[in-house]
């Protein structure tokens, strides 16, 4: 698969960024959807991953890799932190 061509209505104006879920990104990626709501849950999910794989690394000592992390973080906590997203919405 190759990379995404971007259509001519796409916004390519020099130094034209904003801040997503604390990401800074381009104009042009940001008009390809980071407006959507999918989107903006699965920053947020990735963050909870993130901060979840920091947790467990701090625990052992080392670095305990994301597919590990990311397994039991979906294993032991995804369903609760869903369900206190949609209760806070």
């Amino acid at each position: 698969m190759g990379p995404i061509k971007q259509g001519p209505d796409i916004d390519r104006s020099a130094g034209s960024s904003i801040r997503v879920c604390g990401e800074t990104v381009s104009e042009t990626s940001h008009s390809f959807g980071y407006h959507s709501s999918l989107y903006r849950e699965l920053i947020l999910e990735r963050e909870e991953i993130l901060r979840h794989k920091w947790i467990e690394s701090e625990k052992v000592g080392h670095d305990v890799g994301f597919e590990r992390t990311l397994l039991d973080w979906r294993k032991h906590y995804r369903e609760s932190w869903r369900c206190s997203r949609v209760a806070t919405d």
